[in-house]
């Protein structure tokens, strides 16, 4: 008697109210989170990557840089078919290494 009560109650479904638009209301906490992961992380990193990758194609000789390592030092040659660096001292480093460009320093004012 109990085992027949059990599989007719959960043979039974619950009423429906017609509607798909409950469906929508729920996944709309999911699309805010997505778009709000887009526009706070994945933007700001395509805007970065552009813009060390321009100062990359930038790079030229006696350019003061800094690499990922944190070695700093001065563009002596750039070996553009093999994606190479060259510092004075013979040191030779990838381009993708480098991370930024040292500003020349102005002469102080007296």
């Amino acid at each position: 008697m109990m085992l027949s009560t059990l599989l007719s109650f959960a043979d039974q479904q619950p009423p429906s109210d017609g509607g798909g638009g409950a469906g929508l209301i729920g996944l709309a906490p999911f699309l805010l989170i997505g778009l709000a992961f887009i526009f706070l992380i994945i933007m700001p990193a395509r805007r970065q990557e552009k813009q060390r990758q321009a100062l990359i194609l930038a790079l030229k000789k006696n350019d003061r840089v800094v690499n990922s390592g944190g070695i700093i030092g001065v563009v002596e040659s750039i070996k553009e078919n093999q994606d190479e660096v060259v510092l004075r001292g013979g040191l030779r480093i990838t381009r993708s290494s480098i991370q930024r460009i040292i500003p020349p320093e102005e002469p102080a004012k007296e």
